[in-house]
């Protein structure tokens, strides 16, 4: 009976690690996906249905996010 406890305990224990190791995982998959795939298709997109106006301030509000986070890093 000890056992068995102490076997579910333990379980629950590295399954919940486990769950969590693959939350955060796939957030970042998510995030590398976006930046480096729909930020640039969105981008794209934009500029050839004729909206540079607004992929310009896009792109630089981006970049300046995006340099501001590399120097506090």
């Amino acid at each position: 009976m000890f056992l068995t406890i102490l076997f579910c305990l333990l379980f629950v224990t590295i399954f919940g690690k486990l769950v969590g190791f693959a939350i955060k995982f796939s957030w970042s998959l998510i995030k590398i996906i976006l930046c480096f795939v729909a930020l640039p298709l969105v981008l794209i997109g934009l500029v050839i249905s004729g909206l540079a106006v607004v992929a310009v301030p896009l792109l630089i509000i981006v970049g300046a996010a995006t340099i501001f986070k590399a120097v506090l890093a």
